[in-house]
């Protein structure tokens, strides 16, 4: 396993000390945006080619005036979470995420936790999809060794340059994300610590109730 690409910490998103402006969750919830105004890649192997695949749906729902009107809203936000779901494994994401307490679990457990961790994502990135208004990405590179592949960008907004990677695992033949590393700072490593953190300090259970208020709040109008 590429050490630098599959490793993985820590329900609040850390946000680099060095770099205030824009919170973690919303650089790694906006990817999809950010992606819009591109240039060509240095080097577009199957990875990129797949993840510019996926953002040109997320694109075409955004900028689909029809589910712009009030009444599409619920009808936007479900083709958005399929659109950007069928490119992130959650359950990859979930597992890499809880870390050891995840081989404990029951199939019903690991599912329960799933749909939890997911919501929390999709409920964090949906509302704020629109809101990018950045200059566009320029692509690094690209690499791969094995069933692991890690696409390299940099975000340019204004003055800044926010450096971008994702991380994949290739499944069934297809290159599924499973972390998001923005300026340094890996999305399943934040959330790992802050898992364990609560898990140590309490209990798993304790864990997925927090993650169920967190996420019934998220929902909430």
């Amino acid at each position: 396993m590429m050490t630098s690409i599959a490793n993985g910490r820590g329900i609040r998103a850390c946000v680099p000390p060095h770099r205030r402006v824009i919170p973690l969750i919303l650089k790694m919830t906006l990817v999809v945006v950010w992606l819009a105004s591109a240039a060509a890649p240095c080097y577009a192997g199957a990875p990129t080619d797949t993840m510019k695949t996926t953002i040109d749906e997320v694109l075409r729902i955004v900028r689909e005036s029809d589910l712009k009107q009030p009444n599409k809203a619920e009808e936007r936000r479900r083709m958005l979470e399929r659109a950007v779901g069928a490119r992130f494994d959650y359950q990859e994401m979930s597992r890499r995420a809880l870390g050891a307490p995840w081989n404990t679990l029951s199939d019903q457990e690991r599912q329960e936790f799933v749909d939890l961790f997911r919501t929390l994502l999709t409920n964090s990135y949906s509302d704020k999809i629109e809101t990018y208004s950045g200059e566009g990405v320029q692509y690094l590179n690209e690499r791969m060794e094995k069933e692991y592949a890690e696409v390299r960008t940099k975000v340019l907004s204004g003055k800044t340059e926010i450096p971008l990677d994702y991380r994949l695992i290739n499944k069934g033949d297809d290159w599924r994300v499973y972390d998001v590393v923005v300026d340094g700072i890996s999305l399943v490593n934040n959330y790992r610590g802050q898992f364990a953190k609560i898990i140590k300090s309490s209990s798993y259970a304790d864990l997925v109730e927090q993650l169920r208020k967190k996420s019934d709040k998220l929902k909430a109008p």
